[in-house]
């Protein structure tokens, strides 16, 4: 019971956010050659917690390293700090899917850090795990409609301690239907950009 409302919350927070990022088009689009085009400089909006009550308020961007770009929200609730990251390659490149995407997000409010999420852009196949692979470690997260998650907050900040220090991540996820697809995502900047959101959430490593 408890996986599954850890589930649900998970979920609920990714819909959310990514209908925010969807309504003001932060988005890569995916050309022919699978490497992302250049993104939008639209502030994205925040990631929401299901439940949540409290609208965070608009992003302000914090900084941008490499491939990754950090944001923060805040009202008088609390703070949303997060950064956004897109794959340099997506294979197979022809596959009609929407932009992937990865996600670490910190909640002030709920008492949320480091959550990993990686949006895929097509519905996932549930029975099967979404296996990160970063150096020589490979992490197992679950599939929830388009996006996969860590299944505890133990393994999220396995995941982000471990994409701190190596230079590529590898995503491979199956689809409902179709072929299993594999994102390479470049670390660099990834830890400046966890810096600023560390900073500004005020989390401690």
């Amino acid at each position: 019971m408890v996986m599954v409302a850890l589930a649900d919350y998970l979920c609920g927070m990714s819909k959310k956010f990514l209908l925010g990022i969807g309504a003001i088009g932060l988005v890569f689009s995916i050309a022919p050659s699978g490497h992302a085009a250049k993104k939008s400089h639209t502030n994205p909006a925040p990631p929401a917690a299901a439940g949540s009550t409290a609208d965070p308020g608009p992003a302000k961007p914090l900084g941008t390293a490499g491939a990754w770009s950090a944001y923060l929200a805040e009202n008088k609730a609390g703070k949303v700090c997060y950064l956004v990251g897109h794959p340099e390659k997506s294979e197979p490149a022809a596959m009609k899917r929407k932009p992937a995407m990865a996600m670490i997000t910190h909640r002030t409010q709920d008492n949320v850090s480091n959550v990993v999420s990686f949006d895929e852009g097509y519905p996932l196949s549930e029975e099967n795990d979404v296996i990160v692979e970063v150096g020589p470690e490979k992490f197992p997260l679950f599939a929830k409609d388009d996006t996969a998650w860590a299944r505890t907050s133990d393994l999220d900040r396995s995941i982000v301690g471990a994409l701190a220090k190596e230079k590529q991540a590898v995503v491979k996820a199956v689809p409902k239907k179709g072929h299993a697809t594999t994102d390479v995502y470049s670390l660099s900047g990834f830890s400046k950009a966890l810096a600023l959101i560390d900073k500004a959430c005020d989390i401690r490593r």
